[in-house]
């Protein structure tokens, strides 16, 4: 019999957590540890060798034999170079297990082969990880056998950040300093930080492994390069929440249980819209382990879908055609005493602090639009956004009717003295209860849409870190609650409820044109938007130069989030990443077209001919097969010369220097060149025989798992 799981007895297991650190350290080494998490600050190195043996007496207790620094560069996924416990050996020859603070404190991996964006020559190879004590250490259980994962920041000899974490970290601090600015001409003098809380909900897809294996296109880009639409797509709208195939079930009971092990809250699973695709969502979480934890969640996707004979797709587009997946990345501010600074109340119409917190935040989104579309760009996401199946690249913010009354009050008249009610929700059911109804419906087409008591930014890539787009919230948050501080200290007491009456009315009329609740796939929409002066960034690469604007620049550099060099270097690696990996699809297609797909039909039309001869020569009309061989011909040559074509232009593509310019002929020569060769391609696989056809379909791939 099957041992039952007991989720509240696993939950953590492998996770150094707080709880373990209390029942192993000292009393006073465990309050300094919780005072740099708390406020900052540095460990002794003495107490830091306290804490180091413990963390690895505990991980060896769990079979751990090395440890690694776990980090996040700018390749935008982890990091990870093993060490082992083992010390020189004693004079006796016994093996001795030993691990220092300052092993647990710094690392020294090689820097000069991870994207620096000119911030490193090649020949400059040092770079520090330090440890991140507000993320917990975990232990890891691969083929490479048990690993001490310690969660580090990653940077440059010289003091620049090489990773995603130390912005999200800085920027943390940022929003959180300015935050307590707010709260505090409020009364809140208590709270003594406020922390970003983010839920990301994880898109994927799965595919059978022996079917991935025939497609070098899947194995080389993460996504099918061709492929003709299957008979059946989401027309149906029938695998949506639908019931999970048995496989696919068994795949995601192995991959909760891994998690929670983890301590990843692991909470809602359901198929999604497309064949094939599955989404995971986790629990709230400080933005920082948030981000950790979307590592460790897509990781094990991969991971455990491999146990399983299946292979696990996070790009964003892996079939065209159908819907691709995004990361809906749920973000939120709170107390450390306990006040969501995004609860509206039962009557938001009078909650002064909300909405002065309210109008600042669409005053940020409004200012630094170009920026958030950046932090959500990617080649991949590319293929997504503005395809009505993601928010379109134009960035609006969603209130829905309640917060859009109350705004459109305070414009008007300065006050807000109604708000609309939820009510009741009658089913016409008589054994079915009443429910209560929200007084806001929800928008899926919005980029940025406030649910209640959070904002749900809808157009990050299901690929991606997380961590640009919660550092670049936090910062835009973290200026426009500075800008309303800076001029609300300044107040006397006795006219403060007016001065933020004021202010509340001031932004939310100069930023009104930001939200918007409509239907975001219309064109129409588009067209307002464009009235509205509003940026519609189209593609990744249109969007990297906005990230070293003067505007970005001043906001980054006043809260010490990034540099002007980091921000520079940022650009180029985003250029960089961009014609790499369209260069990567070229190629790709290239070998398929030249090695498997057109020798496939070039077998096929001779055998397609050999048919029409033996059949005129025995006499009968071959007039279909003779149409069916014009056909595959004609669609043959046009394909034959696409290819050429796009050889062509790949080849001069990567000729040119690296940068905008080469990035941008990639996008506009390179990615039309991809698509001439495609359309044939796939006109000919709805043709030729399957047998005859060297690559699994559409529908063997989506609907056979």
């Amino acid at each position: 019999m099957e041992k039952i799981l007991n989720v509240e007895e696993i939950f953590a297991e492998n996770v150094f957590t707080l709880g373990k650190m209390r029942e192993r350290l000292p009393k006073n080494i465990f309050k300094a540890v919780k005072r740099v998490m708390d406020h900052g600050g540095e460990l002794s190195l003495a107490d830091a060798d306290v804490v180091a043996k413990a963390m690895k007496d505990w991980a060896v207790e769990k079979g751990a034999t090395h440890y690694t620094h776990w980090f996040q560069p700018l390749t935008g996924i982890t990091a990870e170079k093993h060490d082992s416990f083992v010390a020189q050996p004693d004079e006796n020859g016994k093996m001795l297990m030993e691990f220092s603070g300052k092993e647990l404190i710094k690392g020294e991996p090689d820097a000069s082969s991870f994207p620096s964006g000119g911030l490193r020559s090649t020949f400059e190879a040092r770079g520090y990880t330090a440890w991140d004590m507000t993320s917990p250490a975990f232990i890891k259980e691969s083929g490479t056998g048990v690993t001490l994962c310690i969660p580090t920041a990653f940077c440059s000899y010289t003091g620049e950040a090489l990773d995603k974490k130390t912005p999200l970290l800085r920027s943390m601090e940022a929003v959180s300093v300015q935050a307590l600015r707010i709260v505090k001409l409020f009364g809140n003098t208590t709270a003594k930080k406020v922390v970003a809380s983010v839920g990301p909900e994880q898109e994927y897809f799965l595919v059978d492994k022996d079917k991935y294996l025939q497609r070098k296109d899947l194995i080389f880009a993460g996504r099918t390069l061709f492929g003709a639409s299957a008979p059946k797509g989401q027309e149906m709208e029938d695998h949506y929440f639908g019931v999970i195939r048995e496989r696919v079930g068994a795949y995601m009971k192995d991959l909760n249980e891994e998690l929670w092990k983890l301590g990843v809250t692991a909470k809602t699973q359901h198929n999604e819209v497309a064949p094939a695709q599955h989404e995971l969502a986790t629990i709230y979480e400080s933005a920082n382990v948030a981000v950790d934890h979307n590592q460790v969640v897509m990781e094990a996707m991969k991971r455990v879908a491999i146990r399983h004979d299946l292979r696990c797709l996070l790009h964003e587009k892996p079939f065209a055609g159908v819907n691709g997946s995004g990361k809906h990345n749920n973000w939120s501010l709170g107390t450390d005493n306990g006040v969501n600074l995004l609860d509206p109340g039962m009557t938001p119409n009078e909650n002064i602090q909300f909405l002065l917190v309210l109008a600042c935040i669409l005053k940020a989104v409004d200012t630094h639009a170009d920026l958030l579309r950046q932090s959500a760009s990617d080649v991949g996401n590319d293929h997504r956004l503005g395809a009505n199946e993601a928010p379109p690249a134009v960035i609006s913010v969603f209130l829905g009717e309640q917060l859009e009354d109350v705004v459109k009050q305070l414009v008007e008249t300065g006050m807000a003295l109604s708000s609309i009610e939820g009510g009741k929700l009658e089913t016409g059911v008589s054994t079915l209860p009443e429910l209560e109804k929200d007084a806001t419906d929800r928008n899926r087409t919005s980029p940025f849409a406030f649910t209640g008591n959070k904002f749900e930014f809808r157009m990050v890539g299901s690929a991606d870190s997380i961590a640009s787009p919660n550092t670049t919230l936090n910062a835009i948050v973290a200026e426009a609650f500075c800008e309303a501080a800076d001029r609300l200290e300044k107040v006397a007491p006795e006219k403060f409820e007016e001065a933020v009456h004021d202010l509340i009315k001031e932004y939310l009329t100069k930023h009104q044109r930001i939200i918007f609740n409509g239907n975001g796939y219309s064109d129409e929409w588009l067209a307002e938007a464009e009235r509205r002066g509003l940026p519609n960034i189209k593609s990744m690469v249109e969007a990297v130069e906005t990230l070293t604007t003067d505007k970005a620049v001043k906001l980054f550099e006043k809260f010490g989030i990034f540099t002007k060099a980091e921000l520079e270097s940022r650009e180029e690696i985003l250029y960089e990443t961009y014609a790499k990996t369209i260069n990567i699809e070229a190629l790709t297609m290239i070998n398929m077209a030249s090695k498997q797909i057109l020798p496939a039909v070039i077998k096929y039309t001779k055998t397609l001919a050999d048919t029409v001869v033996a059949v005129r020569e025995a006499g009968a009309a071959a007039d279909v097969q003779a149409d069916l061989l014009k056909e595959a011909s004609t669609l043959l040559e046009e394909a034959k010369k696409a290819l050429e074509v796009l050889k062509r232009e790949d080849t001069k593509a990567a000729s040119m220097p690296q940068g905008k310019e080469q990035a941008f002929y990639y996008k506009d020569a390179v990615k039309e060149a991809m698509t001439a060769l495609r359309t044939p391609i796939d006109a000919l696989e709805m043709i030729v025989d399957k047998e005859a056809w060297p690559l699994p379909a559409y529908g063997d791939l989506m609907f056979e798992v």
